[in-house]
């Protein structure tokens, strides 16, 4: 098919149209005028040239008016040229569609030139305000992830982080993070962001039924699903578009890494989907380091308590009395509203409160009598003792503070510190007066035990020195 001709206006033409015609007209048109006046002086008869002179003359300003035509226009091509592959190179800068819109705009090499100047000025302003944007970004996010790291006792917190960093990264509109249970079949949402769901309706979400995990399972790799089937367990939190990556340790899928819905109306792309994969791979070794972590915690905290019962077994009169300290300690914590955490570490410091009498004689353990005011001394150290045995133990630190102060009294009369009321904390208030009311409700050689009742007046009798508050909730779980 012919190529149409289409107009172009003076001022948009080329740069070399626009020479050749204003040089014809500066050139031409003197001629012809000059060629005028020859006419009408002959026909007057005061001209002296005669026409062969004159015809020579013409020859010889034509053929000047061509070299300056040819040279001129050499420069000028060069120039274009010059000007072309300049206008080339930097529109592979900005690609082909916009290229075109500046092409169908500007025929003149010299402005399209210029406008592609001023588009890839507007071009690099743009990627300057993007790698501010970035940089704030990253700034940001490495803060949030040392504060995770610096805060978190566990992995949940900064499994959080990840998802949130990985949305926002990917740009998309919501995250869903989903690890094994422990039967190593079925999984469950751990964490999710962007979205307000309710991780009960997916406590159990099994590989084997049709549906996104099921696939990204067998698959092993970055998956994008364009369209979600109704059927898919996981439709009604999911949004198309959907990338969904395995968390892979050893060949096993210890959970998913889900990203929903694209926030820009541009699609994934391949980078996006390798990145998530690779965050993925990181976080299953995390969740696996978590786990080892924690079973070596586990084991340190049961290491210890074999030696805390170990104690406790040389004195046949105090057999039972971490267990039963603990359990009256944690419903102590329940009936004040303690959190979770706080009653599993009032419940851990319970058991192992007395460990430092690892440290004191049997002969002073095993006493049938009171103590003397020598034995008293030494067995006033067993709580600074205990303190000493798990503070190397990094996971146990917490315990510290409790197992040390927990003979601490509010009026200042207490051992190793002489601590007095706010100083105290709750949960050392709550294992002091669990201890106390264990030990008198429990039988000794020296003396016959105390029923609740009685114990929990004495208890009410020493009003200056333990916290009455804590006593209430005492008298109303016992």
């Amino acid at each position: 098919m012919a190529k149409k001709f289409k107009l172009t206006s003076f001022e948009n033409t080329s740069i070399l149209r626009k020479f050749t015609i204003l040089y014809f007209v500066m050139s031409v048109l003197p001629v012809g005028v000059l060629y005028y006046f020859y006419l009408q002086l002959r026909n007057l008869g005061t001209i002296t040239i005669s026409e062969v002179q004159f015809f020579w003359l013409m020859i010889f300003i034509v053929f000047g008016i061509a070299v300056g035509f040819f040279s001129v226009r050499t420069i000028l091509l060069n120039l274009v040229e010059v000007t072309s592959k300049n206008t080339d190179a930097l529109i592979e800068i900005l690609g082909p569609r916009k290229a075109e819109e500046l092409r169908e705009t500007d025929v003149n090499e010299v402005a399209l030139l210029a406008k592609s100047f001023n588009e890839i000025t507007l071009h690099l302003e743009e990627n300057v305000r993007n790698l501010e944007l970035a940089k704030r970004t990253l700034q940001s996010v490495l803060s949030r992830i040392g504060e995770g790291i610096s805060s978190m006792e566990n992995i949940d917190s900064f499994l959080d982080l990840i998802l949130e960093t990985v949305v926002e990264a990917i740009d998309s509109k919501s995250g869903f993070l989903f690890l094994h249970n422990d039967d190593g079949q079925t999984f469950f949402l751990k964490t999710f962001f962007g979205k307000d769901v309710s991780p009960g309706q997916y406590k159990s979400v099994g590989v084997e039924e049709e549906g996104l995990l099921s696939l990204v399972a067998r698959e092993k790799r970055t998956v994008l699903i364009e369209r979600i089937s109704r059927t898919d367990p996981l439709a009604n939190i999911l949004e198309e578009p959907t990338l969904c990556a395995p968390l892979i340790l050893h060949e096993e899928v210890l959970g998913f890494v889900v990203v929903c819905g694209r926030k820009s109306q541009t699609p994934f792309t391949a980078d996006e989907e390798g990145l998530l994969f690779n965050i993925a791979l990181q976080t299953a070794v995390a969740v696996e380091n978590s786990k080892l972590n924690e079973n070596a915690e586990r084991t340190y905290f049961e290491t210890i308590s074999a030696l805390a019962l170990a104690v406790e077994a040389k004195d046949p009169y105090s057999r039972g009395h971490l267990d039963r300290v603990a359990d009256l300690c944690t419903r102590i914590a329940h009936e004040m509203g303690l959190d979770k955490q706080a009653i599993m570490l009032l419940r851990d410091a319970a058991k192992l409160h007395d460990i430092g009498k690892i440290g004191v004689l049997d002969k002073i353990l095993t006493k049938k009598g009171p103590l003397d005011r020598d034995e008293m001394a030494m067995m006033k150290k067993h709580p600074e003792i205990g303190e000493s045995i798990i503070k190397p133990i990094a996971s146990l630190r917490d315990l510290c503070d409790i197992i040390r102060h927990h003979h601490e009294k509010l009026d200042g009369s207490g051992y190793p510190d002489g601590l007095k009321n706010g100083a105290i904390s709750l949960p050392t208030r709550i294992l002091t007066i669990a201890d106390i009311y264990d030990a008198m409700t429990s039988e000794r050689p020296y003396r016959i035990s105390y029923t609740p009742t009685k114990a929990v007046a004495h208890l009410r009798s020493l009003k200056e020195e333990l916290d009455q508050q804590v006593v209430d909730a005492l008298e109303r779980v016992i």
